[in-house]
Parts: structure tokens; C-alpha cells; sequence
């Protein structure tokens, strides 16, 4: 019976262009091996499972192969490529320092490093795990790191470099190995379960890329471990049903919940998850995951972000489609505060469905928000139309009122001013009766207005705006005072309604010159006479201002203090 090989060791790189997502650091490698540049050490740092001590392997076979390819890789034909790819090779040596990490397997190894290679023209020697290595031993170490031999070259590597003291970073050139991307995994294990005459699905690999988390060793391990399940044939209910993950539709599903506030659905669909065996801890975590996913899908230019498979992609952008960035935002941080405190809760199972329950009352809370902000603006608006409906009133009167006085056949009663001067009815030739030959001579816009013609022309334009009772119950009663020469003041309660008949007033000076057919003006003025229940009011910011800072005299105080405005 043939032995069973591993897959991360069947199928471990033997060249650089074999190493899987590291192509800026095998460049450099292979740059220094070209042009002669070696250094005397290097340190190879990084995650897990990403190819430091494999990397280190093939640096060292690399710069004592006797026939380099034209890209400058190890042959594999000469004897010593045939002695290291056997395990023979006396020019390479390796030293786990996480159980050799005393001052005594440190002097042994400078020992060792006295003697000369026998085939070859370098010893190489391969240090894992370096950060276990004792202060003292660290110490015992920095003569000969730093002056080896000119044949011995240390690749040290490490997963922690923050342990390692700084006099040995600063003897090393350091090399930082990344994460393995998942698309950069996925095509490697399509690759081996090609070789292996397995059909896997693409969802499939990126659930074991995932679950690796950056690692291709791990995922190696992982799909040795579901092809041992499932067989030759590999699916993605196989992949999330072995290592443990929890399925995507969990959180589609939960999410459509969320947005359409179904609170039971959600409590339910938790309960299922927990009778499935997951951990609450493993659920929140992956619940704020996904929340990040959707927001990442919202911008065409952050969607490749998301290391997911073009299926499940597809799912994320319908989804991300129906949810708004404040939902997502405050989600995330709902589920993220949930995580933080999963710990110390003693009641883990409730904090995490007060937490769901929490979520599902966000799109309430935002659509609450949102009518809110609808009647501010409503009622707003509503104001700003009161304060001005007295103003637009008038506009409206005087222009029914010159309609009628630019239309003299329709005119059918008569009324007239002071001596004999038609207000209704057009004028006519001096010809046909002495009173209207009369009403002729004051036809043209000279002459000055009485104080009673002007009195009777303001009865008639307020006659004329009856159907507007805000503006006649406020004209009304203020009779213009003539100031000489056509000039008519009017008095005003109030400095808003001043304001509000000063943006108007050229249109009421026309519709009174259009009946008096005089240049007459109008001037409004406060009212030095405010009644009572008028004076208690103040109604600009100004006045209001001043009105209390009758009451206090501090205010004035407090308003410059803090640069405030009225």
C-alpha cells in the first residue's frame, strides 16, 4: 500500500516561481543571487503558512546550485540539488529554536559554523522559530551574526519580529512575507486538485481560502481534511459542513429581517444557528463581517475588497442594493460593541439577541428620523408662507383692482372723489355734461391730493381687499396723514409688518395713483403709539433681544463673552 503524502508537503514549492503570492520578496531574492549580493543574514518575517522557511529552503539550494537556469532557479539535476532535494546535503542546515534555544545549542551551532563547506561554495543555515530564543542565547549569537565566515550565510525566520532584540534586526536584512490573498490560494488549490484528479467547486476553495486566513498551508491541510469526507468530488455544502462555517445564507436571510424588522423570524433563525452548533461569539463576528461586505459593495470602485466567490458576490451586490449606508454603519457598530463585550457577559445568549433586536430597529429609527425632518420642513415652510401671506395679498388686490380700472366698459356704478373725479368709470369727453367736462380737468397726474381724497381713496382700495381679512383688519383704521407736496405717511404696529408692507409699498403707491390720478407717495412708519398689548410683543430678533435684556442686564454681558448672535 502506498503511503499517504500530505498535500502540504507533496506539494510544497521547490523552485522561486512555484512560491505562491510572494513575487516582490523571490525577485529580490533571485536579483541578489544574479549579481552576486548576498548578504551574511536575512530575516524572513510573517504570518503562518506563507512560505518563509520554504523560501529560505530555496535560497539555499538556489546559491549552491552548480548549473543555475537562465532565470537564475536551482537545476535539480546537479549533486547538490540531488543531495538537498534527498535530504543529504551537508551545505544546508536547519535549527528549530523553539527546542534549541539555550546558550548551549547556540555555542554548538557557532562551532558548526567553523567548519567549511564540503560541495558547494556556501553553508547556509536555517534558524525557524528564532524568537524563542533566549536573551542569553540572543547575546551568545551577535559576534558571529554579525562576522560568520565569508561561506556561511543565516536566514533566520520568525512569526513574531517584535520578540527578537533589536541588535539582531539591525545585523539582518528583513524580508515581510504577506497574508496569501484567497484568489491567489483558490488557483493554487485548483491547481492540486487538478493534479489530484478532484472535482472541487469554486465556492468550495474560497471557503477553505477563507478558513485559511491567509495560510496556504493550512488550506492544504484543509483540503486533505474534505477530501477525506467527501471523496473525489468536493461541493460547498461539503466545505462549510467540515470546517465549521457558518453559511452564508444565514446572513443574507437575517439581514432581510433586519430591514423589514421582523423581530420573531430573527430570534428564530439565532435559535437554528446555535441548535447547528455555532458559537455566539463565531456568529457576531461573522455578522459584522458581513455588514462590512454589503457597505464595501456600495462603491464599484471597493467591491473587489470583498474575498468572496463571483456567486456569492453576486448575492452581496443585490443585497447591498436594498441597504443604506447609515443602516450599515450604525449596524456595524451595534454588532462590533456585541463582540467587545461578548466576554465578559454573563448572559451571552441574550446580549447577542438584544444586540439582533437592536439592528432590527434601525430602519424604524430612520424612517422616524426621516418624518421628523418632513414636518420641521413642512412646518417651516407653512411659516415662512404666513409671514409673507400678508404681503402677497396685497400684491393680489392690486392687481384685480388695476384689471378693473384698465377695463372701463365693464364698469357699471359709479362712485366719486372729493370734486367730481370718476374712480369706476373711465373719463369722458368734456363734451357731454358739465360734471364730466369737470372730472376732465383732473385727468392728468399734476396737482396735489387732499387729506380727504386721499381718506377716500383708501376706503376704496380697502373695499377692494375684503377677501383677504388678514390685510383689511390690519389697513384698516390707518388713515394716511399728509406730510405736503403728495407725501402721505402711515402709521405701523410692529416692526414685521413695517418690513412686510415696505417690500410692497411700490404697488400699493401705484393702485392709489391709478384712483387718485395723482404723483402721490406713501411713507410707513412705526408708530410711536403701540398699544399696550402690542408693546409687550416684540417681534424682530432685535427687539426681542433688547426686550430681554431689559429683564437682565447680564445678557449683553453673556452675548459678547461667547460672540453670539441676537
Amino acid at each position: 500500500m502506498e503511503n499517504f503524502i500530505v498535500s502540504a508537503r507533496k506539494y510544497r514549492p521547490m523552485d522561486f516561481k512555484s512560491v505562491i503570492g510572494q513575487q516582490s520578496i523571490t525577485t529580490t531574492l533571485k536579483s541578489s543571487i544574479k549579481n552576486n549580493h548576498l548578504a551574511h543574514a536575512y530575516l524572513f518575517t510573517g504570518p503562518r503558512g506563507v512560505g518563509k522557511t520554504t523560501c529560505a529552503r530555496i535560497f539555499s539550494k538556489t546559491i549552491n546550485c552548480n548549473n543555475r537556469t537562465s532565470e537564475f532557479e536551482a537545476c535539480n539535476e546537479c549533486e547538490s540539488c540531488k543531495s538537498f532535494n534527498e535530504n543529504r546535503s551537508y551545505n544546508i542546515h536547519e535549527l528549530d529554536a523553539a527546542s534549541n534555544n539555550s546558550v548551549e545549542d547556540i555555542r554548538s551551532l557557532i562551532e558548526q559554523v567553523r567548519i567549511p563547506p564540503q560541495i558547494g561554495t556556501h553553508s547556509v543555515y536555517i534558524i525557524d522559530e528564532v524568537h524563542m530564543l533566549s536573551t542569553q542565547a540572543f547575546n551568545a549569537f551577535l559576534k558571529t551574526l554579525e562576522e560568520p565566515p565569508e561561506y556561511a550565510i543565516f536566514v533566520l525566520a520568525t512569526t513574531e519580529k517584535h520578540k527578537i532584540i533589536p541588535t539582531i534586526l539591525s545585523r539582518c536584512q528583513i524580508f515581510d512575507f504577506n497574508r496569501i490573498k484567497v484568489e491567489d490560494s483558490v488557483k493554487y488549490l485548483t491547481y492540486v486538485a487538478g493534479k489530484e484528479g478532484i472535482e472541487a467547486e469554486t465556492d468550495a476553495l474560497n471557503i477553505i481560502s477563507q478558513k485559511a486566513d491567509g495560510a496556504m498551508r493550512d488550506a492544504l491541510s484543509f483540503f486533505d481534511q474534505i477530501v477525506s469526507f467527501a471523496g473525489n468530488k468536493i461541493t460547498y455544502q461539503d466545505a462549510i459542513d467540515n470546517l465549521n462555517v457558518l453559511d452564508y445564507d444565514y446572513y443574507f436571510k437575517l439581514t432581510d429581517y433586519f430591514l423589514k424588522n421582523e423581530y420573531t423570524n430573527t430570534l428564530l433563525t439565532f435559535n437554528e444557528i446555535l441548535d447547528n452548533g455555532f458559537d455566539g461569539n463565531h456568529f457576531i463576528t461573522g455578522l459584522s463581517s458581513h455588514f462590512r461586505d454589503l457597505l464595501v459593495c456600495k462603491n464599484p470602485e471597493t467591491v473587489e475588497l470583498i474575498e468572496v466567490g463571483e456567486n456569492i458576490k453576486q448575492k452581496y451586490l443585490l443585497q447591498s442594493a436594498k441597504c443604506s449606508v447609515d443602516f450599515l454603519l450604525r449596524a456595524m457598530d451595534i454588532s462590533n460593541n456585541c463582540d467587545l463585550s461578548y466576554r465578559d457577559s454573563k448572559n451571552k445568549r441574550l446580549l447577542v439577541e438584544l444586540s439582533m433586536l437592536k439592528i432590527c430597529n434601525i430602519s424604524k429609527a430612520i424612517e422616524k428620523k426621516a418624518n421628523s425632518a418632513e414636518i420641521a420642513r413642512t412646518v417651516e415652510q407653512k411659516s415662512n408662507v404666513a409671514e409673507k401671506s400678508v404681503a402677497n395679498s396685497v400684491v393680489k388686490n392690486v392687481v384685480s383692482e388695476e384689471k378693473q380700472v384698465s377695463k372701463p366698459a365693464e364698469v357699471k356704478t359709479e362712485k366719486t372723489l372729493g370734486s367730481g373725479i370718476s374712480l369706476k368709470k373711465p373719463i369722458v369727453p368734456a363734451n357731454e355734461n358739465a360734471e364730466k367736462s369737470k372730472l376732465s380737468e383732473n385727468t392728468t397726474n399734476t396737482g396735489v391730493a387732499t387729506q380727504e381724497e386721499m381718506i377716500k381713496a383708501w376706503e376704496i382700495m380697502l373695499e377692494s381687499i375684503k377677501s383677504t381679512p388678514r390685510m383689511y383688519n390690519t389697513l384698516k383704521g390707518k388713515n394716511p396723514v399728509t406730510e405736503g407736496n403728495n407725501l402721505f405717511t402711515v402709521d405701523v404696529n410692529g416692526q414685521l409688518l413695517l418690513d412686510a408692507l415696505e417690500t410692497r409699498k411700490g404697488k400699493l403707491v401705484e393702485s392709489l395713483r391709478n384712483i387718485l390720478k395723482k404723483n402721490i407717495e406713501l411713507k410707513f412708519v412705526l408708530s410711536d403709539e403701540i398699544p399696550e398689548s402690542l408693546s409687550k410683543q416684540p417681534y424682530t430678533d432685535k427687539e426681542k433681544y433688547n426686550h430681554l435684556k431689559d429683564k437682565n442686564e447680564n445678557l449683553e454681558k453673556f452675548r459678547d463673552t461667547f460672540g453670539l448672535d441676537f
